[in-house]
């Protein structure tokens, strides 16, 4: 029986996710498997993998072919190097020591190298942040810009027309009082012309108290005059 390590389908639909497994290469894609290896999640960045990596040393060890993208899953996660480097102490090329210190340089330098790509993701998000929060500061400071601009609008079209409401209230007290300023030479030109036919009344008047006052004193020299008898 020839075995195979693939992956399967499962999760739902735009959300999938697979399941690494040890199944007979002539089962269908879902079939049943021999035994399931681990977990692949390509839905998240970086993607995530669960490997039980023992049992999937094991089947390699154990000649089973592998899919080219179990292939990748299983040389990322140092399956094949642990496969490859367990192969040199078989043969006699280095000891264990030699074997379990070069596959610890390689996981020391993968943890770096993870630690170094989550550093460029998570500046990435950091940067990506920063100009969203910069680009809705602007859209919310020409918001306020553009209110601000209508309400000043609103607030000159409203003094404007309490000014020309105004303005219609004082125009008829405006005209009276210039009607009154435009009576006051007409009064004065009536005033003079009536003067000289005051005047000729006052003076006779004033004859007429004089020849009153007059009258004793004429009267007082006649009887003087008179011969005694």
């Amino acid at each position: 029986m020839a075995t195979k390590i693939r992956l399967q389908r499962r999760g739902r639909k735009r959300n999938a996710i697979y399941h690494i497994v040890a199944i007979d290469s002539r089962a269908k894609r879902d079939g049943r498997c021999i035994e399931r290896l681990g977990q692949y999640n390509p839905n998240i960045h970086p993607a995530a993998v669960n490997l039980d990596f023992e049992r999937a040393l094991h089947w390699v060890k154990v000649g089973a072919e592998m899919s080219d993208t179990a292939k990748t899953i299983l040389s990322n996660e140092g399956v094949l190097l642990k496969n490859h480097l367990d192969g040199g102490v078989a043969k006699g090329a280095f000891n264990q020591d030699v074997s379990d210190k070069r596959f610890a340089a390689w996981i020391s330098d993968k943890e770096s190298g993870a630690d170094k790509a989550a550093k460029v993701i998570s500046d990435a998000k950091d940067s990506e942040a920063k100009k969203q929060f910069e680009s809705e500061t602007k859209i919310k400071e020409d918001r306020a810009t553009a209110i601000l601009a209508k309400n000043s609008a609103l607030i000159e079209e409203v003094n404007a027309a309490v000014a020309a409401e105004q303005a219609t209230e004082d125009a008829p007290v405006l005209e009276e009082a210039e009607a009154a300023v435009e009576e006051v030479p007409v009064a004065e030109e009536v005033a003079v012309e009536a003067a000289p036919q005051v005047e000729p009344v006052v003076e006779a008047k004033a004859e007429e108290v004089v020849a009153e006052e007059a009258k004793p004193e004429a009267e007082e020299k006649k009887e003087e005059e008179k011969p005694a008898e």
